[in-house]
């Protein structure tokens, strides 16, 4: 089970330091389920990260379908990115995931501030990333 995004909000705002939330956005990756191999190709692969970044997508029924997403990365931190990102993202309909601001969700958790350039870019390319898939979804629908 993915830690929900207000625990994640919660747990950022009750520890002092960045080098303890370092340390919790890697637990965060580390508990992500297995990602299946089978989905490490370049059709999965997400574009604009330095490190390898895997998602993968599962569409609901229905014209606002419900969405759902897997990921994975051959980084630590960047795992912990996923986290993120699946918390705030998945198991929401299309709708949401187009309307949710995951811009200020970076700011109020401080990762816009405390990642490098790259790793900030990533973050934007996998955000991107899964908007357009819920774009998909609700123009197929």
């Amino acid at each position: 089970m993915i830690t929900s995004i207000d625990t994640i909000r919660d747990d950022f705002a009750f520890l002092d330091d960045w080098e303890e939330r370092y340390r919790y956005i890697i637990e965060l990756g580390s508990d992500l389920p297995a990602y299946p191999d089978t989905a490490r190709d370049d059709q999965h692969k997400v574009r604009g990260c330095v490190s390898q970044v895997w998602l993968l997508t599962r569409i609901g029924e229905g014209p606002d379908p419900v969405i759902t997403f897997q990921g994975d990365s051959d980084a630590h931190i960047v795992r912990g990115l996923v986290a993120i990102m699946l918390a705030l993202f998945s198991g929401r309909r299309a709708s949401e995931i187009l309307e949710t601001d995951a811009e200020q969700t970076m700011r109020a958790l401080g990762l816009d501030e405390h990642l490098t350039p790259q790793r900030a870019n990533g973050l934007r390319a996998m955000i991107q990333r899964m908007k357009e898939e819920a774009g998909a979804a609700m123009s197929a629908a």
